[in-house]
């Protein structure tokens, strides 16, 4: 176990579940699930580094990218191990059978203590940003997320969030269309940054269906190492 931390330390890894099947990790913030055009390194190819050396592995080695994070957000990201595990984790997703739930400090008051937000998201791919429209318009695709306030910090609320559709910056647009956008989210209202480039949504913690052994698995991920965050805890 020992080898095995001071391992994913070497990787600046953070695994909090791994078994035959499936590694689970907490993402930092910064760090890309997938490549992209920036051409940085991507966590998947980080995990799959890290497999390799865990396990001595000397040819490719498989993973397979089950869901992904916004590249400034933190938490848990999912991963097969297996080319038998992946379709059923991508079907336990499609069919909404993973239970995912977000932590978010927003400043504003939020007009409710709790409440499900319905709204129709259009993505603009030339400025990555999706707008949250009232009712349904062209292109547009609906999203649906329940949200509650489970403390009121000095300055900020701390949202818990569970979705039911998983659209692109889904939280992050809901959350800015009712005045409440997430600290240090630049690109949706907030009025200035976090020191690390970081937002402060963490995906805290996942529940489903193991998709070989048939078991319960629930995941969380610690929160990031900073004070404010800390003070959601205390």
């Amino acid at each position: 176990m020992q080898k095995s931390k001071a391992l994913s330390n070497s990787y600046n890894l953070q695994v909090i579940y791994e078994d035959n099947h499936i590694i689970v990790v907490n993402k930092r913030a910064g760090d890309i699930v997938q490549g992209d055009k920036t051409g940085d390194q991507p966590l998947s190819e980080i995990v799959k580094a890290y497999i390799a050396d865990k396990y001595n592995k000397s040819g490719n080695v498989y993973l397979g990218v089950v869901h992904r994070l916004d590249r400034p957000t933190t938490g848990i990201v999912l991963f097969s191990k297996t080319s038998k595990a992946l379709p059923r984790l991508n079907k336990l997703f499609a069919e909404k059978k993973a239970q995912k739930t977000y932590w978010a400090l927003v400043k504003n008051t939020p007009p409710k203590q709790k409440d499900t937000l319905t709204h129709w998201l259009k993505k603009n791919p030339k400025n990555n940003k999706s707008t949250a429209y009232k009712k349904e318009i062209p292109q547009s695709k609906k999203a649906i997320l329940h949200y509650s306030v489970i403390k009121k910090l000095d300055n900020f609320y701390l949202l818990e969030i569970q979705l039911e559709t998983g659209r692109h910056h889904q939280i992050r647009s809901q959350l800015s269309s009712i005045g409440c956008p997430i600290k240090g989210d630049l690109k949706y209202g907030f009025d200035r940054s976090n020191k690390d480039a970081s937002i402060s949504l963490h995906a805290k913690s996942l529940e489903f269906i193991h998709p070989v052994k048939k078991e319960l698995i629930r995941v969380e991920a610690p929160l990031p190492n900073d004070s404010i965050w800390k003070a959601c805890l205390d």
